[in-house]
C-alpha cells in the first residue's frame, strides 16, 4: 500500500499503538456532545476497516456525505492533540514550545513577572538542547516583554538580551545556510545523480564552494556542525568521492557517539548517519570496517533507547536490513543471503504504511542481485520486472538502469534469449531517454547484441577481450560506479573460468581480507 495513495486520515488511526487509542477514546469521551460521538463512530470503523472506504462509513455511522470532510478533519485535529499529550511523544522542542506559549499567555494577562521566569528556563533549555532558533524566538520574546516590564536592572538587562540575540541571530543564520546546502545538494543527488564527466564535476564543485558560508568551526555549535558533515557528504557522494563520503559520515556519526543526548533528541540523524557510514563502506569496498560498524548498529539497536517511536522503528529495520543484503554481496555469499529474503518480506509487510515505494524497490533490486549471484535467474527477473513494470515510480535513475541492464543478462544466462534482440534495443533507447548510457553500459549492450553473431568455440575470446575492455574502467573516476552495481567484471571472469559468479566474487573476497 503506497502512503501518497491512502486517506491521510485512515494511515494516521492505523498507525495509532493500542495505547494510543485507548488514550484517544479516553480523551474523546471527555469531550462529549453529538459531534463528538460522530467522530468517535468515525474512529471506531476507520480502526476495523482494512482499507478507506466511504460507503462504510456513511452506512456505519450517522454522518451524512456533506458532512464527512469536515468530519475527517475534526477527528485527525483531535487525534493529533490526543497524541500530543502523550508523554511519549514530547521531545525537548515540544517541551520548549509549549513553555514559550505559556510565558505569551501570561504576558498577555500582565503577568509580566512570571512569563519572563518561565521564559529565562526554556532559554537554558533550549541553548542546552542545541535548539537555536528556539532559542532566538524566545530572546526576540523576552525583549517584548522586558520592554514592558520596567525595572532598575532594564539597562543592564537590555545589553544582555542584545548581545545574546545578536549571537544566536548569527548562529540562526550559519544554521540555516548550512542546512538550505545540505538539502539543495541532498536534492541534486536524487534528481541529477552521480557527476559523470568533468564538466559535471566543475559545475558541482562551483556550486559548492560559491554556496558554502564562511565559518569558524570553532565556533559551530552541534547541530551547524551536523548540517556541514551532512553537506560535504552529499558533495562527496555527488562528484563520486567515496572516500570523502565515509570521511564525513563518520564525522557525522562521532558526533552522536561523543555527545549521547544527541541520539534521543534527533534519533533519525543518527540512523541516517550511520547508515551512510556502512554506504560509504560499502561503495569503498571495505569489507571489515563495514562488518564491524554493522555490528555496531545492531548492538546501538538492540540498546533501543533512542528509537522513540514508529518512524525511528521502520528506519531502523530498513538500515538495518539493506546493509545485512549489503554484507552478502561484500562476501560473495549469495545463497546464504537467499534465506534472509523471506524475513525482509515480511517485515516489509509489518511496515509497509511507513516505507515509501522507493526502498522497497530498492529491496527489490537487492532481492533480484542475490537471485543472480546465486545463479537462480528466472527469481532474479521476478524481482527486477516489479520494478521495470512500476510506472509510477520515483526513484533514482541509476537504479532504474541498471534494473534494465542486469535483468538482460539475466535473460541470457536463464536461457530466454530468443527476444533478447528486442530487450536489448528497448533498454537502449532507456538509457539514452534517461541520459545515464556510459561508456561501460554502452560496450557491455553492444557485446550482449553481438553475442548472437558468435560461434559456441569463440565465447570464451570474447568473454576474454569484454573483460580486458573494461576493466580498464574499474577505477575511473566516472565509470566505476557501473561496477557496484552490477559487477560484469566478475560476472565475465565467472564465464572465463566456467564457475559461478558467486565462487569469483568469494575468492576475492578472501585474497583482499585474508
Amino acid at each position: 500500500m503506497s502512503m501518497e495513495k491512502t486517506d491521510a486520515l485512515f494511515l494516521l488511526v492505523k498507525s495509532l499503538t493500542k495505547s494510543e487509542k485507548r488514550q484517544f477514546k479516553l480523551y474523546a469521551g471527555r469531550l462529549g456532545g453529538n459531534s463528538e460521538k460522530n467522530f468517535l463512530a468515525l474512529f471506531s470503523v476507520l480502526d476495523k476497516l482494512d482499507g478507506f472506504d466511504e460507503k462504510q462509513i456513511l452506512l456505519n455511522t450517522n454522518i451524512k456525505k456533506q458532512q464527512l470532510s469536515n468530519s475527517k478533519a475534526h477527528l485527525y485535529r483531535q487525534i493529533l492533540v490526543s497524541l500530543k499529550l502523550n508523554p511519549i511523544h514530547q521531545n525537548v522542542k515540544m517541551r520548549v514550545r509549549e513553555q514559550l506559549d505559556f510565558a505569551t499567555i501570561l504576558f498577555n494577562k500582565g503577568l509580566h513577572k512570571q512569563s519572563l521566569k518561565i521564559l529565562d528556563k526554556a532559554k537554558n533549555i533550549a541553548i542546552l538542547h542545541e535548539e537555536t532558533t528556539l532559542a532566538f524566538e524566545i530572546v526576540e520574546l523576552e525583549k517584548v516583554v522586558e520592554s514592558q516590564y520596567i525595572t532598575r536592572s532594564m539597562s543592564s538587562r537590555a545589553d544582555n538580551l542584545i548581545r545574546k540575540s545578536e549571537e544566536l541571530s548569527k548562529r540562526s543564520l550559519i544554521l540555516s545556510n548550512l542546512s538550505n546546502l545540505s538539502l539543495q545538494l541532498y536534492s541534486m543527488l536524487l534528481k541529477k545523480g552521480y557527476v559523470s564527466n568533468d564538466k559535471d564535476f566543475e559545475e558541482v564543485r562551483e556550486f559548492f564552494e560559491a554556496s558554502m558560508p564562511k565559518y569558524d568551526v570553532k565556533k559551530l555549535g552541534l547541530k551547524e556542525k551536523l548540517y556541514l558533515y551532512k553537506a560535504y557528504l552529499w558533495y562527496n557522494f555527488i562528484t563520486q568521492n567515496f572516500v570523502g563520503s565515509y570521511r564525513y559520515a563518520q564525522k557525522w556519526v562521532d558526533l552522536f557517539y561523543y555527545n549521547p543526548r544527541m541520539k534521543k533528541n534527533n534519533p533519525v540523524f543518527y540512523l541516517k548517519g550511520i547508515n551512510y557510514l556502512l554506504e560509504s563502506l560499502f561503495l569503498n569496498q571495505h569489507l571489515s570496517k563495514f562488518r564491524s560498524t554493522l555490528n555496531f548498529f545492531e548492538e546501538e539497536l538492540n540498546n533501543q533507547q533512542f528509537l522513540l517511536n514508529e518512524n525511528t522503528e521502520s528506519l531502523a529495520f530498513l538500515y538495518l536490513y539493506l546493509n545485512k543484503l549489503n554484507l552478502y554481496f561484500l562476501e560473495g555469499n549469495f545463497n546464504k543471503g537467499l534465506k534472509l529474503i523471506p524475513e525482509v518480506l515480511e517485515e516489509i509487510e509489518s511496515h509497509k504504511l511507513k516505507i515509501d515505494e522507493h526502498h522497497i524497490m530498492v529491496f527489490y533490486y537487492k532481492f533480484a542481485s542475490l537471485y543472480f549471484g546465486a545463479s537462480k535467474y528466472e527469481q532474479c527477473i521476478f524481482y527486477l520486472e516489479k520494478i521495470i513494470k512500476n510506472k509510477n515510480l520515483m526513484m533514482r535513475e541509476d537504479l532504474l538502469c541498471f534494473s534494465r541492464i542486469l535483468n538482460l543478462v539475466a535473460h541470457y544466462e536463464a536461457g530466454m534469449d530468443q527476444n533478447l534482440d528486442v530487450l536489448i534495443k528497448s533498454t537502449y533507447k532507456f538509457l539514452i531517454k534517461m541520459n545515464e548510457l556510459h561508456l561501460v553500459q554502452k560496450k557491455f549492450i553492444t557485446f550482449l547484441r553481438n553475442l548472437s553473431q558468435i560461434y559456441p568455440h569463440e565465447l570464451k575470446g570474447a568473454f576474454i577481450e569484454l573483460h580486458k575492455e573494461l576493466k580498464a574502467f574499474e577505477d575511473h573516476p566516472y565509470e566505476k560506479r557501473s561496477f557496484m552495481y552490477l559487477d560484469i567484471i566478475s560476472w565475465l571472469e565467472s564465464k572465463i573460468d566456467n564457475v559461478s559468479v558467486e565462487s569469483i566474487i568469494k575468492r576475492k573476497s578472501r585474497l583482499q581480507y585474508k
